[in-house]
């Protein structure tokens, strides 16, 4: 009993440990298939303050995610915080993977298709958000366009599920020949023609009728939100299509 409790410790501790080297990795088969991290799970290269330069100290590197580190607030964002968006602008048809969890109550965002110009002062101005957020905000609430993996203020999501605050959630984004997919844990949550009446009616009653997207133009950066409450993200990643 002694020897086989200790056997199914010693295979738990290298399962523990094969797992936590795989973060902010790519394996071999993704590599073959184009796919580039653009978190190294290390530092900030590649990413900026949107429409600034360098990234607010807020924004920490814990355990091979990124944090939002909210100790105080300025208004609805974290002091020295702000919101942050990759260095490259992507262009054409992609796929784009991510994990995020939140802290209870958090409310933040992956935002595609960011521009940054000085009409667009903020990056909700701008960018199309893929709400992250713990739905217990909600809870109880009629429904809205706010909850996790939502389109924010453009569509729901067609299934709820998210994992609850403290869980890590995946995100799978794929947009190619003008087919919008989204899957969260692995659950198709979102689908969308580009070019078809419904989508384009979407955008055009929502916030972001004025920004690019509102004119059918699908390209730009790729961000985080600062909303002011802590979260993390991990394994971030993207390939062209």
């Amino acid at each position: 009993m002694i020897r086989f409790s200790f056997f199914v410790l010693l295979l738990t501790l290298v399962v523990v440990k094969s797992n936590s080297q795989s973060l902010n990795t790519l394996s071999a088969a993704e590599k073959k298939d184009g796919w580039k991290l653009l978190f190294d799970g290390k530092d900030f290269k590649g990413w900026h303050a949107y429409g600034g330069t360098g990234v607010g100290s807020a924004w920490i590197i814990e355990q091979g995610a990124i944090k939002l580190n909210v100790p105080e607030r300025a208004g609805n964002k974290a002091k020295n915080g702000g919101d942050i968006v990759i260095d490259d602008v992507i262009n054409g048809d992609f796929e784009f993977k991510a994990e995020w969890k939140v802290s209870k109550y958090a409310n933040s965002g992956i935002f595609f298709f960011v521009n940054e110009a000085p009409k667009y002062k903020n990056m909700h101005d701008t960018g199309l958000e893929l709400q992250v957020i713990d739905d217990k905000i909600y809870e109880g609430a009629k429904e809205n366009t706010h909850r996790a993996s939502d389109f924010f203020g453009v569509a729901n999501a067609r299934l709820r599920e998210g994992n609850p605050e403290g869980e890590w959630n995946k995100i799978h984004f794929i947009i190619k020949k003008n087919k919008l997919t989204v899957y969260q844990n692995e659950f198709m949550v979102q689908e969308h023609d580009l070019a078809g009446t419904d989508w384009k009616q979407k955008i055009a009653n929502s916030g972001l009728k004025a920004a690019p997207i509102g004119k059918g133009s699908y390209s730009g950066r790729i961000g985080l939100q600062d909303w002011g409450s802590t979260v993390w993200y991990r394994n971030i990643k993207l390939r062209k299509l």
